[in-house]
């Protein structure tokens, strides 16, 4: 006769089983990231850090976890997709290493008026103003009747036309950049992002 004990076990174990085997068969889901500009992105801070990392690890990781809190701080405030403005400072400092006309003392983080080297770009005071600067400049490209939150900075905002023009990564190519294929970079970016 089996005790109430040994009853107890003996179902415990059937059923150790079926949960290794249910918890194993549940794909892991990985975050999808908007390609909306005017889109809430869902990474943290940390996360957006972890990303940069990874693509290069002898950055200054200080400076890499404030420029993400910068980033989600003021997108959240201009309705801005963080994860895009994030993924687009990457792309276009090549993970900080800049190069080319703008250099890290500008703190201009999206080559914002780099076309040659007589307009090697603009120059802004602050990381922080850096970052502002670059998601205002998304937000004209992103948005179209939306007033700015914080004052403007980006020097370069007025010349946007017509408002809200690039509501995805993939309007941006050919008008944010030359290059025909500049938004598929920014999505391939953000699917690498997707994974932290």
């Amino acid at each position: 006769m089996m005790t109430r004990k040994t009853y107890l076990f003996f179902i415990a174990s059937l059923s150790l089983p079926v949960l290794f085997f249910s918890c194993r068969m549940v794909p892991v889901m990985e975050s999808r990231i908007s390609r909306t500009i005017a889109d809430k992105g869902i990474k943290t801070p940390d996360e957006l850090t972890a990303f940069f990392m990874e693509s290069r690890p002898d950055a200054d990781r200080a400076a890499v976890e404030r420029l993400a809190r910068y980033y989600v701080s003021e997108c959240a405030d201009e309705g801005i997709n963080s994860d895009i403005a994030f993924v687009q400072m990457c792309h276009e400092t090549g993970f900080l290493r800049f190069g080319n006309l703008v250099t890290p003392d500008m703190h201009n983080y999206c080559g914002l008026g780099a076309i040659d080297e007589s307009h090697r770009g603009e120059r802004f005071a602050t990381e922080e103003l850096g970052v502002r600067a670059h998601v205002q400049h998304l937000q004209a490209y992103g948005l179209k009747d939306t007033k700015l939150v914080h004052q403007l900075v980006d020097r370069r905002y007025v010349y946007v036309r017509p408002r809200g023009k690039a509501p995805t990564v993939f309007e941006l190519s050919g008008t944010w950049a030359a290059d025909r294929q500049y938004g598929a970079k920014l999505d391939a970016l953000l699917s690498r992002l997707e994974k932290f």
